[in-house]
């Protein structure tokens, strides 16, 4: 189903839900101005003795104001509405969408009223963002459970203004929901070929999309790559992203794993649990939605975005297990397990990428160790890097993002666990820091570039909704880091 229209308007539609900001100490949005007086004091007698105190986040619904022709009143949670701030305007919209989407409403009407545009566009990006469903293959029996609410008029001041502040906004939140599609397909739907033609068809918001098959990336020497998807019946594709938005400066890049199955190769992971590897692909898919969103934005910056896009498959011609390639560094890479396949996809995309482009810095992003999730839990990602200024601005960015990052080290004496004995390295370096291992095998493949790794698997994808914007599923993590990332320090 499609998401709900969200339109802005003067004032509040007429029969919806009425949704007012209430904040803490009884502090009242300017929408309860337009409640008949006698109402406003029945509204804070019945919160008062319901104890709702105003936090931010929560919402209770209460029946028809006298002289309103609203159908029902939705009061919301503004926590200290003199020190709210956009992403504290998110909070508040996402989380009233929560809990009026199945009241059994078909409109709600959010009074937003001497509020500034910069804070109504912010709700507006953030009911696109909580309403996100992926319901592609729902029947109806399942979409007729869907939640009711269809419209979603945001009264503000002035909508022009409003409407400009959002612009930018909606280049972020295409970007998003596209990365979000992405990690949701199937693995029968979305696979190398398929995923770069929804890339390729990307070129009409301005990006220029070339895609390598196996063939080009031979001759390249990207064996690295090439192994991993040596098990599959489908192909394996290289697919680089350009914008041009800033005339000859020196570009930024994004890489991005793209493995949209992971079986473990040879190397086979457990039957349980495996159905979740179709979001293997969740680095490749937030380059892709940044690149989106800086092109639609018209970004002053010039970027490149490159994702390898493989299938790690058990199969008579699969890679095995002590298997020797080389990648297109000249590197040679002891494959020891080949369920430790996204660091070669990378191996091959980073050198690529440094060797072509001659990038600013390169930053890469993969659901790349399970030993990420045993490190930082559910809620952070972790960010490796050879450079502190980027490191530093890595975080400032995902600070004000909204998307929670912590820096990892790269000590060198842990270089010595990913030594071969028959090779210039080997792909795994053991169970202890697997993590850090990992990134140290990547950092081979940088050639001193300025470069970091973000390793997303503790949060590409969640089994519940932790954030209001973000609903259970796909997160499309990442691409609010960098879009912001690029604004604050990059465009020009």
């Amino acid at each position: 189903m499609p998401q709900p229209a969200i339109t802005l308007a003067t004032k509040p539609a007429a029969n919806t839900c009425l949704a007012l900001i209430f904040g803490e100490g009884e502090t009242a949005g300017n929408g309860f101005g337009k409640l008949q007086p006698t109402a406003v004091e029945e509204v804070k007698a019945a919160l008062s003795g319901l104890g709702f105190k105003g936090v931010r986040g929560k919402t209770q619904l209460l029946s028809r104001p006298a002289g309103s022709d609203a159908l029902a009143l939705a009061v919301t949670g503004g926590g200290d509405v003199a020190r709210l701030d956009e992403a504290g305007m998110e909070m508040i919209a996402a989380s009233l969408y929560h809990a009026v989407k199945s009241a059994g409403f078909e409109g709600v009407s959010f009074d937003l009223t001497g509020y500034a545009p910069e804070l109504v566009a912010r709700a507006k990006l953030a009911f696109h963002l909580a309403s996100y469903r992926f319901d592609k293959y729902f029947g109806q029996a399942k979409l007729d459970k869907a939640p009711t609410l269809k419209n979603i008029t945001i009264a503000c001041d002035d909508v022009k203004a409003a409407e400009a502040a959002f612009e930018p906004l909606a280049a972020l939140r295409d970007g998003i929901l596209f990365a979000r599609d992405l990690v949701s397909e199937p693995a029968n739907v979305l696979y190398p070929q398929s995923y770069a033609d929804r890339v390729k068809a990307l070129e009409s918001t301005g990006l220029k999309v070339e895609v390598l098959g196996e063939a080009e990336m031979e001759k390249l020497g990207m064996h690295s790559l090439l192994g991993v998807g040596l098990g599959s019946r489908k192909e394996s594709k290289l697919v680089i992203m350009q914008w041009h938005g800033a005339g000859d400066a020196q570009p930024v890049a994004f890489v991005g794993k793209g493995v949209t199955f992971d079986t473990g190769g040879i190397s086979i992971k457990p039957a349980e649990g495996m159905e979740d590897m179709k979001w293997d692909m969740g680095g490749s898919a937030a380059v892709v939605g940044t690149m989106i969103a800086l092109a639609s934005r018209k970004t002053k910056v010039n970027a490149i975005g490159i994702i390898g896009l493989v299938e790690n498959m058990p199969d008579g011609n699969a890679q095995r297990p002590g298997d020797v390639v080389k990648a297109m560094s000249g590197t040679t890479i002891e494959v020891i397990n080949t369920d430790a396949e996204g660091r070669l996809v990378l191996a091959d995309a980073l050198w690529y990428c440094q060797d072509r482009f001659k990038p600013q810095f390169m930053i890469d992003l993969a659901t790349l160790t399970g030993a990420m999730i045993i490190a930082l839990g559910i809620d952070y990602a972790g960010v490796f890097s050879n450079n502190d200024e980027l490191a530093e601005r890595i975080g400032e960015a995902s600070k004000a993002a909204g998307e929670n990052t912590w820096r990892m080290p790269l000590p060198p004496q842990y270089e010595k666990q990913i030594d071969s004995k028959i090779a210039d390295i080997r792909n795994i370096g053991g169970r202890p820091a697997g993590s850090i291992t990992a990134a140290l095998f990547l950092q081979r493949f940088v050639n001193n570039v300025p470069w970091a790794h973000m390793d997303i698997a503790p949060v590409a994808w969640t089994n519940e909704q932790r954030i209001p914007t973000v609903p259970e599923g796909a997160t499309g993590f990442g691409v609010r880091t960098l879009t912001q990332l690029v604004e604050r320090f990059y465009e020009h």
